[in-house]
């Protein structure tokens, strides 16, 4: 719901459990009033703010949603530009806003020159989630030059200190959970190689005496894959503010005469505890913001073949391969590198997106056909923003990578990086993946991205500093040509494991890949790093053959983790034994029984495996009929743990049955949440997974 104060002109943003208020004071700048409980709307009012001396002016002071560089406010700015006379300032007043539904436009002028400033909010009430991103448009005669251009700006109500939680990483290491409190100065989050989501996360968490189940947590998540910002800073005064949006590291856009720009999306809420605010992403993501063709749908259980065979492909092999996983329960087949160009390692054949004549003599299709006839769908592997210079394709077109005519390009894992800004590299790679979904029956796209950026000349661009921007959102544009030409296709965004795992990503993809990392200990930090923010459905977890060269964990326990998002197999299935077959067909069974719940239910991190040394994760089912709750623990301190598990979310009115370490029990939900049950945590790799249903 939105309301707007006429006589004070004050905007009341409000979801279910949040208000959010601004306005503009009689001098025309926005400030920020309010985000937090409830209040009287007539309660609301602008303090009175006067400069204290000629260091301290009174607009350094102001609470903004936005900041404009220039004037006497030195803090951190989140819009900055230069005019065609070189000024810099810019000096924003109120014009008018636009009030349609649960969406709110703020427009803003700049008092000389021709520059208009929109703030646009859009409240989505039932998941206490509010979007917020800024558009510009140059309504003049002369070019109008940006070097920064954040999203939104937030100020938090509290003048104690604020811890914010990030996740700090890399690859095979992803969202690895990181706390800082932010008592003076600025903190900074970003990204400067690409993607979003290898090192930091393009989000924040600020947060004060939180835990799971309680305390405020403020957080905000950029939909956007490429490099990002997020700069937190505390005042002399104890004001926290955050801006958040693109890097401007190496950034610049020239907004020409009559155009406008909109800035990527925020997604922004305030939540009691850290389980509630991942609960609210989770529910929002998946009815709001995935992709409408598989939204709704449970992801397939798949086998990827990358550890079984690596480059070296062919039909035979794929399908004694696909043989196997059809009879332990696998939906889909996915083949991964090497079936295209000349490509035998990594070393040759990227950008060549046509099938390896030697690998595959009868074409791709004997071997879909294959797997179609085992009852599986077929999905493939690509990397279409990248080219080998030891390709067909870099020979014709050297000038279709990043470069500087007088600098050496840098190779990383022998490779280039395509210069996605061009028109011509779009419409080749849109067209190599046109002919393939069109010519064979694919259902399932891996999209790779296995390097950073570097060398990033684009002579195409009168900004090249706009590069990551035009890149992603080229990337974006073809994923939604092809999901709209092929809508039975799904599309799994990669990029060397979890480089990006965003928002923006999660709009355009109907899956992520979290890590490369699948070893199921480590499994257990990443999953939950990923799972603050991001939706349970979209994270692809697989159980492999890399099960800890020095934490070594049985089968059933990297199902056990694995399954705690969109189930994958990835092992070398023609060196497992009979019983390690039938130990894969009793998991995926039973992952299919419950998966309904674990990738559309709510998420309770009841136990740490870093703090409690045992993990346990519960997910209950909207409707609180049943739920499965997952406990894993890689030995433990002293030889054993004893606790009282206390369940959650469940209701506190049902009765629930289940079965645990061979103990039936049928107890209340108030009972189970409050006293719990006894549990005796033992041995070096333990696991379990518990079904409760309502009697």
């Amino acid at each position: 719901m939105i309301q707007y104060l006429e006589k004070s002109s004050i905007f009341i943003l409000e979801t279910k459990n949040t208000q959010y208020v601004f306005g503009i004071d009689k001098a025309g700048y926005n400030r920020h009033l309010h985000w937090g409980d409830k209040c009287s709307a007539n309660d609301f009012e602008y303090a009175d703010i006067s400069g204290e001396n000629s260091y301290n002016s009174m607009l350094d002071e102001y609470k903004q949603e936005i900041t404009p560089f220039g004037s006497t406010m030195y803090r951190e700015c989140a819009i900055k530009a230069r005019f065609s006379d070189n000024c810099r300032e810019i000096s924003m007043h109120f014009e008018n806003y636009d009030m349609d539904g649960d969406i709110l436009k703020v427009n803003f002028k700049d008092d000389y020159y021709p520059l208009r400033i929109t703030l646009c909010y859009e409240v989505y009430e039932a998941y206490d989630i509010i979007k917020r991103t800024v558009t510009l448009e140059n309504i003049g005669a002369d070019n109008i030059v940006f070097d920064r251009i954040f999203s939104a700006e937030f100020s938090l109500p509290s003048e104690k200190p604020y811890t914010f939680r990030n996740t700090n990483g890399a690859w095979g290491g992803e969202f690895i959970q990181t706390d800082t409190v932010l008592d003076g100065g600025n903190l900074v989050y970003e990204s400067r190689r690409g993607a979003s989501n290898h090192n930091a996360s393009p989000y924040f968490i600020a947060y004060q005496n939180a835990d799971e189940n309680s305390g405020d947590v403020y957080f905000a998540s950029l939909a956007y894959s490429g490099n990002f910002k997020v700069s937190a800073g505390r005042d002399v005064y104890a004001v926290t503010r955050i801006s958040i949006g693109m890097n401007d590291f190496d950034f610049s856009h020239t907004l020409l005469p009559g155009e406008s720009f909109c800035a990527p999306p925020v997604y922004c809420g305030r939540a009691r505890g850290f389980g509630e605010m991942s609960r609210n992403m989770n529910r929002f993501c998946v009815d709001c913001l995935l992709p409408k063709q598989f939204h709704d749908k449970p992801l397939p259980v798949l086998y990827n073949s990358w550890e079984a065979t690596g480059f070296d492909v062919n039909a035979k092999h794929q399908t004694e391969l696909a043989k196997i996983a059809a009879e332990m329960g696998v939906e889909l087949f996915v083949m991964d590198d090497g079936w295209f160009g000349k490509r035998n390692s990594d070393r040759a054949g990227l950008g060549d997106w046509f099938v390896n004549p030697e690998k595959f003599p009868n074409g791709l299709d004997e071997l879909i056909e294959n797997v179609n006839r085992l009852g599986m769908d077929f999905g493939i592997w690509v990397e279409p923003e990248m080219v080998n210079p030891d390709s067909d394709l870099y020979r014709q077109h050297p000038e279709w990578t990043y470069h500087y005519a007088h600098r050496n390009a840098d190779e990383l894992r022998n490779q280039l990086v395509l210069n996605m800004t061009r028109s011509d590299v779009q419409t080749y790679i849109f067209n190599c993946l046109d002919e393939l979904l069109s010519k064979h029956n694919i259902k399932y796209i891996k999209w790779d991205m296995n390097r950073p950026f570097s060398q990033t000349g684009a002579e195409n661009l009168q900004n090249p500093q706009m590069y990551s921007y035009l890149h992603t959102m080229a990337v974006y544009n073809i994923v939604d040509k092809l999901k709209e030409r092929y809508p039975h296709v799904q599309f799994e965004s990669c990029a060397s494991g979890g480089g990006r795992c965003d928002l923006g990503a999660i709009s355009h993809y109907d899956q992520v890949w979290t890590s490369d990392n699948t070893d199921g200990i480590d499994r257990m930090t990443i999953q939950k790093g990923y799972s603050l923010l991001h939706p349970i459905k979209t994270m692809r977890a697989w159980v492999t053959d890399i099960a800890g060269i020095n934490k070594p964990c049985s089968l059933d326990f990297r199902f056990n983790i694995a399954m705690q998002g969109s189930l994958g197999i990835g092992g070398d299935l023609t060196k497992y034994t009979e019983e390690d077959l039938e130990i894969c067909k009793k998991n995926i069974a039973f992952y299919k029984s419950v998966r309904n719940i674990v990738q559309f239910g709510d998420l309770y991190r009841i136990l740490d495996i870093e703090k409690d040394e045992v993990l346990c994760n519960e997910y209950v089912s909207t409707d609180k009929t049943e739920s499965i709750l997952f406990l894993a623990a890689n030995g433990t301190r002293f030889y054993k743990k004893k606790c009282n598990l206390r369940f959650a979310g469940l209701d506190a009115h049902k009765t629930y049955s289940f079965t645990l370490d061979g103990i039936e029990y049928k107890k209340g939900g108030a009972y189970l949440m409050t006293v719990g049950i006894p549990i005796y945590v033992r041995g070096a790799d333990y696991n379990r997974a518990v079904v409760l249903k309502t009697v």
